[in-house]
């Protein structure tokens, strides 16, 4: 790949062809390991990446046969997604998985030691996990209290439909943290992102909650959805995550969303941008600045491509967010 083509180029953190080097970079991003090259030929390590400690996204390859022998992560998962080559994963339990571009990839349990070798041509987008920020993801999730680790499968199907979404919503990811002006600044959507990924991997991967994920949420009444309701009108120009939503009503994200469904026939964030966008109407009605800019406003409340949201404004009012202006003049 070259390096125009890099995923999350913008977050550079090494290019180099020192073995030390190389090692102490990805120990500082992701996990101590030992590095191991397969012969003594040339080595172009790549390094990118972005996050903090509860989720990091990364670009890594090395363009040499190498092998890395990894403690367990203890407080992390690390989600391995081969985007290039192939690679080859062996646990301390005896467990082994294979990984070929597009197809594959490997969930590093947190209290597993395991070693990886990585072809000449591999690549990966790699993310990290923190065990609080995934297992409080399921317990939302599930409406549990998840107290040990989700014990998953050491190879990640990416051919199945789960799969294929799980391996776009990464590569998703890694697209928009690299556009300039795009989502990296934005923690409202990079959150809401991360919880995609996070419920994309609870389903394509087979883990301990499996068969609970599979079987039908339990749906709630329209007066115990008043609280969510609530929660969305007291809340609305703050950054809500479904997650604040399912604890608002005492559910679980599950039994939100199969409720919202069921009762109201949309989405629970739906329903909140519907909220949103009253607020704006109501503010663009009342409005006595000539310098107001509508992108500006949109955005406040959460609406951050100006095209999509007229288009959705005028879906919703019969006309532009301007014409309003114009008409309450």
């Amino acid at each position: 790949m070259n390096e125009a083509a890099e995923p999350l180029s913008r977050f550079p953190i090494i290019h180099t062809t020192d073995i030390d080097e190389a090692r102490e970079a990805v120990s500082g991003v992701y996990l101590p390991h030992q590095l191991v090259r397969a012969s003594a030929g040339p080595m172009e390590m790549v390094l990118n990446a972005c996050g903090d400690r509860d989720v990091t996204i990364g670009y890594l390859t090395y363009h040499a046969e190498t092998t890395l022998h990894m403690p367990a992560p203890e407080d992390f998962y690390h989600l391995n997604l081969t985007t290039a080559g192939q690679t080859s994963g062996a646990r301390e339990d005896r467990v082994n998985a294979d990984t070929t571009a597009g197809e594959s990839g490997l969930l590093l349990m947190p209290d597993r030691d395991c070693s990886v070798k990585w072809s000449a041509d591999a690549e990966q987008l790699i993310l990290r996990f923190s065990r609080t920020k995934l297992e409080n993801h399921a317990s939302d999730l599930l409406g549990l209290n998840i107290g040990e680790p989700v014990e998953f499968n050491f190879g990640v199907d990416l051919t199945t439909a789960r799969g294929r979404s799980l391996l776009a919503s990464a590569e998703f990811m890694a697209t928009e943290m690299n556009r300039v002006g795009g989502i990296s600044d934005n923690p409202l959507i990079v959150d809401q992102l991360e919880s995609f990924i996070m419920s994309n991997l609870l389903l394509a991967v087979p883990n301990t909650h499996s068969e609970t994920l599979a079987t039908p949420a339990p749906t709630v009444s329209l007066g115990r959805l008043k609280p969510v309701v609530n929660f969305m009108e007291a809340n609305a120009d703050e950054a809500i995550t479904p997650a604040e939503l399912a604890r608002a009503g005492h559910m679980s994200i599950r039994t939100l969303h199969a409720s919202f469904q069921q009762v109201l026939q949309t989405t629970p964030m739906d329903y909140l941008r519907r909220i949103r966008m009253e607020r704006i109407r109501a503010e663009l009605i009342s409005n006595s600045d000539p310098d107001l800019k509508i992108t500006d406003l949109a955005a406040r409340w959460g609406f951050y491509h100006p095209s999509r949201f007229a288009a959705r404004y005028r879906e919703t009012y019969g006309e532009l967010p301007s014409e309003t202006i114009l008409r309450h003049r």
